[in-house]
């Protein structure tokens, strides 16, 4: 009783054990990676919002260069014709700001003369045209643009640049006789810093969206994601972010600025950067970026307390199942193993046994069951593999046959060009798959010969050229046939390419060298050797000697070294003789049907 209890006492204590172990490294897990997670993200975001900002700026940099290069080019172009004296009226002007909407207004001053001025009439005003133009020549000391801060136009509640540039004129050009001024809305900044949404700026913080906004170089607020924002020009100098790009002047470009900031009488870590657009030299605005840090990281709190969940009931239900199944279910599954691994191993001889009510015992039996099947379908199908096999070379050799059968003197020569390739093909040390391969397009080299008209392929004389022509073209023919099946892929090239010639003279391609195939320049040899060592019409046999010199002659012009050299191989070593092709057996086991030992060599005509 008492060795009961404890044994109850220590499967607790196990149990206590197997928690802590189990619980608490996921738990440290789960919040190091949270912790990571959170580290990793406020980098993104900082990165992102530097980004931002940097793009923003160098958008509105480019913005403000357009427009200079617009007032530039007018200045210029003034000169160029002749000053001011070539502006008649106020066509000229009108028609540039009719040609760019963002021009509100186009002002031509003469030092001496009368002030040229076109205007939207609905954006701004005449008298605040004469301002804002009066306003930037106060500033305009001799050569050189001048770019005003942005300021709000109030008739029409917009905001607007003012960019002047003097136009020369005089001796030598260095007069400064009228200065060219536009009016340009800044409109397209307020498109660069508004979020696609209508939400506001506390809205956009709470959501943990970054605010972006553009300042002046003293702190107010010329473009913001709400329009009163800037058109009341509010300072925005409470904020760090912008004192600090304030303090760093034009020395620093762009910049991380992480600050505190009260929102809602509290106070909260906020992730800032800023980066410099510049219009001029002395005029530059700052684009800031703001983002509440824990409104953005919220994802990382969810996470966490998910992690603490999700790690405390699956560490329990682990040790649980754990502790209370294991030994039930080591064995089975051990057996189970052991039996996939025979049958991975292809030993289905062996079965397993599990002595169990539950459904591993089922499992079990079922396991048992399925390596019997299994068994037998893998038998069935080595079968059904034979089967086919024999049935598709059976085909092969029908169809050759009825090829050769088209006229006796062709009789058996399929057969006979199929041996003496796979003759070579094993001299040349290729392997039983490829000899196989071999076989089967010699087979079936001249089945083109099916679309040629008898009259021309049993004709008992020489072909005449047009007949030649003719003929030639069974390799095509034989190649549009084939190509049809795709299991016939892999026997196209000694079909199609056994008239090729190695320097290039054959047909019907007209290929060289290395461009042929291998079981095309076999096929072209055994096609030729047969047709040297068979009587035709025209022409008696060759002596078994007289071809095989024949054909060695040829090397290096219409067939490969090595490949000649495997047949005069064969040839003198009694492999191939008169009648006679001796082939080595293949290694696998499915072996395909061993050759006869005698080959009758029958009378056949060959083109």
């Amino acid at each position: 009783m008492l060795e009961k209890l404890g044994r109850i006492r220590l499967l607790y204590l196990v149990l206590g054990v197997l928690l802590l172990v189990g619980l608490l490294p996921l738990a440290f897990a789960g919040f190091l990676l949270s912790g990571r997670s959170a580290d990793e993200l406020r980098s993104i975001e900082g990165r992102y919002q530097a980004q931002l900002v940097q793009d923003k700026a160098r958008q509105i940099e480019l913005y403000g260069q357009r427009y200079r290069d617009v007032v530039t080019g007018l200045a210029r172009a003034f000169e160029i014709t002749g000053g001011i004296q070539a502006l008649e009226d106020n066509e000229r002007l009108q028609k540039t700001l009719q040609d760019d909407p963002n021009l509100i207004a186009l002002a031509l001053w003469p030092v001496d003369g009368t002030l040229h001025r076109a205007f939207q009439p609905e954006v701004i005003t005449l008298e605040e045209v004469d301002a804002r133009v009066s306003e930037v020549l106060a500033h305009m000391s001799g050569r050189g643009l001048v770019v005003s801060r942005p300021q709000v136009i109030r008739s029409g509640m917009e905001m607007a640049l003012t960019i002047a540039e003097p136009v020369l004129g005089g001796k030598n050009n260095q007069e400064v006789v009228a200065a060219v001024v536009a009016i340009v809305s800044f409109q397209e900044v307020f498109h660069a810093v508004q979020q696609p949404t209508s939400k506001s700026e506390r809205e956009l913080l709470n959501a943990g969206l970054p605010v972006v906004f553009v300042v002046d170089q003293n702190g107010r607020a010329v473009a913001h994601p709400e329009a009163s924002v800037a058109f009341s020009e509010k300072s925005m100098t409470d904020l760090k972010v912008v004192q600090d790009w304030l303090e760093s002047g034009a020395q620093v470009q762009s910049a991380l600025a992480p600050f505190s900031a009260t929102r809602d009488g509290k106070t909260v870590e906020m992730l800032g950067s800023y980066a410099t657009a510049e219009l001029d030299e002395s005029s530059r605005l700052g684009v800031i970026a703001i983002q509440d840090e824990a409104a953005a990281l919220a994802s990382v709190s969810d996470m966490r307390w998910q992690v603490l969940w999700i790690s405390l009931i699956a560490g329990l239900l682990t040790i649980l199942i754990g502790v209370f199944f294991a030994k039930k279910l080591t064995h089975p599954v051990r057996e189970l193993a052991s039996g996939a691994h025979r049958i991975a191993s292809g030993d289905f001889s062996k079965r397993i046994t599990v002595t169990s009510r539950t459904e591993l015992g089922d499992l079990g039996n079922s396991f048992n069951l399925m390596t019997d099947q299994i068994e037998h379908f893998i038998l069935d199908l080595q079968r059904s593999a034979e089967d086919n096999r024999q049935l598709f070379i059976g085909t092969v050799k029908a169809l050759a046959a009825a090829i050769d059968g088209k006229d006796p003197y062709t009789r058996g020569h399929s057969e006979r060009v199929s041996r003496f390739s796979m003759a070579m093909a094993q001299r040349l040390g290729l392997s039983d798959e490829e000899v196989e391969k071999i076989r089967i397009s010699a087979l079936l080299h001249d089945v083109g010969k099916i679309a040629i008209d008898d009259k021309i392929l049993k004709k008992p004389a020489a072909l005449t050229d047009e007949e030649y022509e003719i003929m030639k073209g069974h390799p095509q023919k034989g190649y549009k046939i084939m190509s049809q099946i795709p299991a016939m892929k892999e026997f196209l090239p000694g079909m199609y390419m056994h008239h090729e010639m190695v320097n290039g003279m054959g047909y019907p391609q007209g290929l060289k060298g290395d461009e042929i195939p291998l079981m095309g320049k076999i096929v072209a040899v055994a096609d030729t050797f047969d047709a040297m060592t068979t009587d035709r019409p025209y022409q008696k046999a060759f002596k078994f000697e007289d071809a095989l010199a024949r054909i060695e002659s040829f090397v290096g012009t219409r067939y490969d070294p090595a490949v000649v050299a495997a047949l005069s191989a064969a040839c003198r070593e009694g492999q191939i003789r008169p009648g006679v092709v001796k082939l080595k057996k293949p290694q696998q086991t499915t072996a395909p049907e061993p050759p006869s030992d005698n080959t009758q060599i029958t009378q056949i005509s060959s083109v």
